[in-house]
């Protein structure tokens, strides 16, 4: 497979008067995917951290992840040769590629984020996205299932789109999946939801899980933990 860097397009927005992060594209409220994993371990954690503005120190773990993320990034652009989006698309109908840190948007469903790494062959798609263990959770699943809609929008390309799942540094797939129709139903489902959520119409609800509140950096700030 050749590694290809696909060169970041620009593109026109607005900042949320109130909520950090969030863009106003097209008039509607667009989010970043990786808040898709925080909302599957507790919602009131992006509440607290996006809409109330508490900041945290980050974890050990989250300062390791981004460490390895960089190395790994660092070591794919030492041979990727550079091309956009259309040209990657493109090119990979006749020879496989890899791209990471590929950029994609939907104004339509107010989704965006970088995905990790994607393969693109003649016959599919597989949008990886690395995490730092080794077990599927539904918050990690429904992250990867977003990149694989947006991309899926942004494209227009009709090969089989499959997500996956790997272990952080290392080639352990752990979980992969075809994005077909109900898993598309089920990922637009839990994306209205977050919209629902920053227009107002339905409340954030904390997790009930006291082991998810023992180790939340949030714990000190949060009205709704019971420890």
């Amino acid at each position: 497979m050749k590694n290809k860097f696909i060169k970041y397009k620009e593109y026109s927005f607005k900042k949320h008067p109130s909520i950090e992060s969030i863009q106003i594209i097209n008039g509607k409220n667009n989010f970043p995917i990786s808040w898709l994993n925080q909302q599957g371990y507790c919602e009131y954690q992006i509440y607290l951290q996006y809409m109330k503005g508490i900041k945290t120190q980050p974890t050990r773990a989250m300062l390791k992840g981004t460490d390895v993320h960089s190395q790994l990034e660092e070591e794919f652009l030492k041979d990727a040769e550079e091309a956009t989006f259309n040209e990657v698309l493109e090119s990979s109908k006749k020879e496989a590629t890899i791209s990471r840190e590929c950029f994609v948007i939907s104004a339509d469903y107010g989704i965006r984020g970088f995905i990790d790494e994607i393969w693109m062959t003649p016959t599919e798609i597989v949008i990886i996205d690395d995490k730092p263990g080794s077990r599927a959770f539904p918050s990690t699943i429904n992250q990867v299932r977003a990149y694989c809609l947006a991309f899926k929008k942004m494209s227009g390309d009709e090969r089989q789109i499959k997500g996956a799942l790997r272990q952080r540094g290392t080639d352990n797939i752990f979980w992969s999946e075809d994005f077909d129709a109900n898993v598309e139903k089920q990922i637009k489902f839990t994306i209205d939801r977050m919209h629902s959520l920053f227009d107002g119409q339905k409340p954030f609800i904390a997790t009930k899980n006291p082991n998810k509140c023992k180790s939340c950096r949030y714990q000190s700030y949060c009205e709704e933990c019971k420890l």
